[in-house]
């Protein structure tokens, strides 16, 4: 298989959803960019691209054993070699993935234009079959604590983190509060609802005309009831802080 060499890395660990593996021009001067000394172009189908970018399920056995420890990632003045980390191509999506020595892809970053660029001429020349998967997957299921692609479409990296945390504090109210909970929160959302709600409505059906309204976009609107929602709780606040802290620096 061909390899690349000296590739910027941004890993982004733990993510289910594409679009929480951000692009080039959403890096920021806090993430840790790495330096892959080599790693190995894996040509994957359409199919097998779109499972690895959105899945954390096991990876192809024969993928794994093609690519074992054939990447390395260089530290200081020394490389380490890494058991399962590879750049795949389906013929026009580059994305670069690690297992941290396990079968399913942790770790995932989008490619520097440059390193993309190269990818694709490299791959150019390559008449290798590309790896695919043998089963057929069952749909993806979505749901609020992993949101579909629609409502993240056209977000910014702070827009997605600060929608998903607003999506974290619905989440609670539905699971914890009570009906006149989200009946203030629907009506703080959106005051004209405040008649049809307060005694024709039941606690399920509140919630999920207050969800059909939120999900979709992101506007002033939405950073402000996130702002109310999250007052007063710790850990959401925590989340709430970072993404701020980020952005004055």
């Amino acid at each position: 298989m061909p390899r690349i060499r000296d590739v910027w890395i941004n890993w982004f660990e733990g993510e289910e959803n594409g679009y929480n593996v951000c692009p080039f021009h959403e890096w920021n001067a806090e993430d840790r960019i790495e330096v892959l000394d080599q790693a190995e172009i894996v040509k994957v189908s359409e199919r097998l691209y779109d499972y690895v970018e959105n899945r954390l399920e096991d990876l192809p056995e024969r993928l794994l054993h093609d690519v074992f420890q054939k990447s390395t990632l260089r530290k200081k003045m020394t490389r380490v070699t890494l058991d399962y980390c590879f750049v795949m191509f389906d013929g026009s999506r580059v994305l670069a993935v690690d297992t941290l020595g396990y079968k399913t892809p942790i770790r995932k970053s989008r490619l520097a234009p440059k390193h993309e660029r190269t990818v694709k001429e490299i791959m150019e020349h390559d008449a290798s079959d590309a790896f695919d998967m043998k089963d057929t997957l069952a749909a993806k299921e979505y749901h609020i604590l992993s949101p579909h692609p629609d409502y993240m479409t056209g977000l910014t990296r702070k827009e997605r983190q600060l929608k998903q945390l607003l999506f974290m504090a619905m989440d609670q109210l539905y699971t914890s509060g009570e009906s006149a909970e989200v009946r203030y929160w629907f009506t703080e959302w959106d005051p004209s609802v405040y008649g049809d709600i307060q005694w024709n409505m039941d606690k399920e059906t509140m919630w999920q005309q207050f969800f059909d309204q939120v999900k979709d976009g992101w506007s002033p609107g939405h950073y402000e009831l996130c702002r109310k929602m999250i007052k007063g709780q710790p850990f959401f606040e925590k989340l709430w802080n970072m993404q701020h802290e980020e952005e004055v620096k």
